[in-house]
């Protein structure tokens, strides 16, 4: 309470007592954050008992990081603490966050240009400065939706484009960035129809085939992807009929010892995008560990399975 025969007091004694400048004060109050209660009679502002509190909150808020316009927000409300103030702190430990990231993968960066081999420096600034701390993924998706087969329905295709997109680390390390910047070159870099030929499976017919294969697919993927990451051997089971089972479904065939036989020659001679999946998994696994499953080696894994299997029923 002040002391002042009105219960009022300065501003300075305001700002003398929530520990903040006079100009601090004074900014507030401009900007309608901070109301005062009353002018003496020579124009000075004088504040009554809630000014303190108040002011209080504002520096907390404000010592928070948040914009005076978010500042505002959260005093509307009654009592400064309620669902307001919880969106616009969740709103800002976001931004953080993604500033965070943003400086690791410049340290990253500059650690991947300081500690290469003097030759090889402007290579690597130019693949990184070609993309973004942290990168967009936009080009990844662009590369995908030109090669999937056409018409296939939207839904299919995000569902493909969430597996097969790689999402950037949020704490890189050097090589890491690396790996992601030379992936960007890989998809940016101009082509001719030539170069990045459809494979024979896009020409199943219509847009429900390709939703069929590509959901099936997917969980062929998963499956033998568990047994990637655990080492084991390409060999026939689950995996490998689930695989087989999302081409004869998207044909409407049956999965018969000669259909294996076909889609063996079939996947042997299509075209490769081996590249794209050696540096996925470079983007995705952690320093020191073992390289992280992808779509790429789970499909190696179930072709191996396949053309083992079709190599002993010719034989």
């Amino acid at each position: 309470m002040f002391t002042s025969p009105d219960g009022l007091c300065s501003i300075g004694d305001l700002a003398e007592r929530a520990g903040v400048t006079v100009k601090t004060v004074r900014f507030y109050s401009d900007n309608g954050l901070l109301p005062e209660s009353a002018r003496s009679a020579g124009g000075h502002r004088r504040y009554g008992p809630d000014s303190l509190g108040r002011l209080r909150l504002l520096r907390s808020l404000r010592s928070l990081g948040l914009p005076v316009r978010e500042v505002r927000r959260v005093l509307d409300e009654e009592d400064g603490a309620g669902r307001v103030l919880e969106d616009v702190v969740a709103g800002q430990l976001r931004e953080v966050g993604s500033q965070l990231t943003a400086l690791r993968w410049r340290e990253a960066g500059m650690r991947l240009v300081l500690e290469c081999p003097s030759g090889e420096r402007a290579e690597r600034l130019r693949l990184i400065g070609a993309v973004a701390g942290p990168p967009s993924t936009a080009p990844l998706a662009r590369f995908w939706r030109a090669w999937l087969p056409p018409r296939m329905p939207a839904r299919a295709t995000a569902a493909f484009l969430e597996v097969a997109v790689v999402q950037p680390p949020d704490a890189p390390d050097p090589a890491q960035v690396l790996a992601f910047a030379r992936l960007n070159a890989l998809v940016t870099r101009p082509c001719t129809g030539a170069e990045r030929p459809q494979p024979e499976a896009h020409k199943a017919s219509g847009p429900r085939a390709s939703t069929v294969l590509y959901a099936g697919l997917a969980q062929a993927y998963e499956l033998a992807g568990a047994q990637v990451r655990r080492g084991v051997e390409p060999h026939p089971g689950e995996e490998l009929d689930s695989f087989v089972d999302a081409y004869a479904s998207a044909y409407g065939s049956r999965d018969t010892t000669a259909f294996r036989g076909l889609l063996a020659g079939q996947l042997a001679a299509d075209p490769r995008i081996d590249r794209y999946w050696e540096l996925t998994a470079e983007v995705i696994t952690a320093p020191g560990r073992p390289p992280e499953p992808t779509p790429g080696t789970a499909h190696d894994w179930l072709f191996a399975a396949l053309d083992a299997q079709t190599a002993a029923a010719a034989g």
